[in-house]
């Protein structure tokens, strides 16, 4: 028959006492939560600059607007860009690339493409091993020449 052991009063105290059990769920649980705060916050860097490149797209096709012809437009474009790009957060400026013709399909319409190398993004250093969005962000603009 088995036999009740006693266990020695120390070894007690210590599986009832309680006092660093809030320590140690800390230590499991900060590393989760400090990784989930981390990609929020790439994620959310990401989108910040997805979202401003496609407003520069629209500022630039609205400031093409007063173009009288392609070239005009176009250079209305260019200087938008190179004097109004460096208020929009999360992008740089010299990453940028613009296109800025007539559309093709509608010659009444006039496309500003806008392309940003996103490479320098916080969020390509924190998961490496994961799928992510494209490294370059490409958005447009149309806007109807005439102002009909």
């Amino acid at each position: 028959m088995l036999q009740n052991q006693k266990l020695p009063p120390s070894w007690c105290r210590f599986r009832t006492n309680a006092s660093g059990t809030s320590a140690i769920e800390f230590a499991m649980l900060a590393p989760l939560f400090i990784l989930l705060l981390l990609g929020m916050v790439a994620y959310g860097i990401y989108f910040g600059a997805s979202h401003s490149v496609q407003q520069i797209a629209a500022d630039a096709a609205r400031t093409a607007i007063a173009g009288l012809n392609a070239t005009e437009r176009k250079t209305l474009v260019t200087n938008f860009i190179n004097n109004d790009v460096n208020g929009y957060p999360f992008v740089d400026a010299t990453k940028l690339t613009v296109d800025a013709k007539d559309s093709v399909a509608d010659g009444s319409q006039f496309v500003v493409s806008v392309s940003y190398d996103a490479r320098n993004l916080p969020i390509w250093n924190l998961f490496p091993n994961l799928s992510m969005p494209g490294m370059t962000i490409q958005r447009q603009s149309t806007i109807r020449v005439g102002g009909i």
